[in-house]
């Protein structure tokens, strides 16, 4: 697949140190990583999945990361949102984030929306973005997600995580010509989804956040900067449980 991102002309000498083991990697290269330093990446959540992505989309060399959500650091978060420091507890997510993002990567720009994202706001926060993470853990937020990343032609990674399994994807409603568009909708039929039970009432594997997160930022690298296949119409299943990972295909619904 084409590279998404025009890469940046030059990048600070800093930065070229910080991101060597970057440019030797076959994909991605120095261009590659002038690509990255491009790009524009919105995380809609900054939980047990969207901590880690957040730190390694800032350690990738992702240029600008906006951060969406409106919760604050709560002490039984620190088992799984590495973001996050026993001091932030009672600080906004968005401040503890934009710290551990500067704090890895200083030349990330991070723009914080300390926002519940929703139907009326999603377009608006989203538009400016080359890619769209959704790690939130409530459906009717990835509903409003998903329909704003389709409307803008957004490429949507998609994650999810509950007690010790997993599943990540790739929706595009625009995918560059001869792949299939893909949608929310194409997996979860409107009305069939249900809403998932809190990590409160069945727990969550933290080590499964962390390797989720870092699947989901691989694939928006991916995504950046043209190397690999991403997961667009496959769904990865994880269970962590019997360590065995697998995959479906996501074809388009098909309407009479």
């Amino acid at each position: 697949m084409d590279p998404l991102v025009a890469p940046a002309p030059v990048l600070d000498p800093a930065e070229l140190v910080r991101t060597a083991r970057h440019a030797v990697l076959a994909g991605i290269g120095e261009e590659g990583q002038r690509r990255l330093a491009a790009s524009h990446v919105a995380v809609v959540g900054v939980g047990g999945i969207g901590s880690p992505v957040l730190l390694a989309l800032a350690a990738a060399g992702v240029g600008t990361i906006t951060v969406i959500d409106d919760d604050v650091v709560e002490l039984t978060n620190l088992q799984r949102q590495l973001a996050h420091r026993a001091d932030d507890v009672g600080t906004a997510k968005t401040v503890s984030a934009e710290r551990a993002i500067t704090a890895l990567a200083p030349q990330a720009a991070v723009v914080p929306q300390q926002v519940r994202l929703d139907a009326a706001n999603a377009t608006d926060l989203l538009h400016d973005a080359d890619v769209v993470i959704d790690t939130s853990d409530s459906f009717a937020t990835r509903r409003d997600v998903a329909a704003a990343a389709e409307a803008l032609g957004l490429p949507l990674v998609w994650g999810a995580v509950q007690e010790w399994h997993a599943q990540a994807t790739v929706f595009w409603s625009a995918p560059p010509a001869g792949h299939e568009p893909v949608v929310l909708a194409d997996l979860f039929p409107p009305g069939t989804e249900g809403e998932p039970p809190s990590c409160a009432q069945v727990g969550v594997l933290g080590a499964l956040c962390v390797q989720v997160g870092g699947m989901l930022a691989g694939e928006a690298v991916k995504l950046i900067t043209g190397a690999g296949e991403p997961l667009l119409g496959r769904l990865a299943m994880i269970d962590a449980l019997s360590a065995r990972q697998h995959e479906i295909a996501i074809r388009p619904a098909v309407t009479a």
